[in-house]
């Protein structure tokens, strides 16, 4: 089968190759799925440049995120599962085969029925970000009638965080950094858009939330963001990170603010989420699909055979999910 896999890490130019693999077979509790859409993350790219950690395997598949059809299943899946739509997430997580291939295995409950109103595009762009997102919002309660601030509401996460915080019955507010991710994340939903770099950030948050502030943060950067989070946090408030851009970053909590609002501070790690969480989140995503509340903004397109400039493009800052066309290449 066509794939793009690695052999050693890198940058995308030097490691990343593009030729013919062996498929691989469904074991016992798994499913084969024939992939249409492949999605980057930027956890993709660290995988590839050893941020997280060196290779398990002598040569790696890329990519968590895809979508596609079930077109055989192992030992113990039912077999009516063949021909289901899915979307797949973690394909390529403590395993060698992501979804930048023709074929993924992957274990059955990793491939979710995609709702007959989502396209393969979108089925591609939920994993990563849409379960990061909801893990984000939804582990300290729901939200229904509470306010939610997205940091970073134009990227993939962020705006995840906005289309489910909508779908909930949230308010919700967003930041961004760029002119042209203003309009991102207006389409995602957010009831209100305020420049990163904004001095008036917090005293803004509070008089769109009667000086009460938010419920929930979800925070792209915590490092540098964690004093206007708090500024903004509503008392009993809980801000969630997902990301980091060092490895060694450390985060000093101002202990006796973050007391007297009693707030929280809560760390989100998608590939080690709590399995309960992880099956609420796909529920609720199904829902959210379902009621065509969900529409990723999709940045670039393009041939499993250009895969390396889906990996350029996103590490350089792309708005909007980079998206690997397999299926119809």
């Amino acid at each position: 089968m066509r794939s793009v896999y690695y052999e050693r890490q890198g940058t995308a130019a030097e490691v990343l190759v593009f030729g013919d693999v062996p498929r691989p077979e469904p074991a016992a509790g798994e499913v084969l799925v024939r992939i249409h859409v492949s999605g980057i993350n930027p956890s993709d790219i660290k995988n590839r440049t050893g941020f997280v950690s060196k290779m398990a395997f002598p040569r790696i598949i890329p990519h968590q995120d895809g979508a596609g059809i079930i077109e055989a299943v192992g030992e113990g899946v039912a077999p009516e599962r063949v021909g289901e739509r899915v979307w797949v997430f973690e394909a390529q997580t403590k395993r060698p085969g992501g979804t930048a291939a023709e074929y993924t295995t992957v274990p059955s409950g990793n491939a979710v029925r995609l709702p007959d109103v989502a396209s393969f595009e979108t089925g591609a762009a939920l994993g990563v970000p849409a379960m990061t997102a909801h893990r984000c919002l939804f582990a300290d309660g729901e939200l229904r009638g509470r306010r939610v601030l997205v940091q970073g509401g134009a990227g993939a996460v962020g705006s995840a965080a906005i289309q489910l915080a909508k779908w909930s019955g949230a308010w919700v507010a967003a930041t961004v950094r760029r002119p042209e991710q203003r309009e991102v994340a207006r389409q995602a939903g957010a009831d209100l858009v305020v420049d990163h770099g904004n001095a008036d950030l917090a005293r803004i948050i509070k008089a769109e939330s009667m000086n009460d502030g938010v419920d929930r943060i979800v925070e792209v950067d915590l490092a540098s963001n964690l004093e206007i989070d708090l500024a903004c946090l509503a008392n009993g408030g809980a801000i969630s990170a997902y990301a980091t851009h060092g490895a060694a970053v450390k985060v000093p909590v101002p202990v006796l603010a973050s007391m007297f609002l009693n707030g929280a501070v809560r760390f989100v790690y998608v590939y080690t989420m709590p399995v309960a969480a992880k099956r609420r989140a796909i529920g609720d995503i199904t829902e959210c699909l379902k009621a065509q509340a969900y529409d990723p903004k999709i940045g670039l397109v393009l041939p499993l055979s250009r895969t390396v400039e889906g990996h350029v493009a996103v590490e350089a800052g792309l708005v909007g999910k980079a998206l690997i066309k397999v299926a119809d290449e």
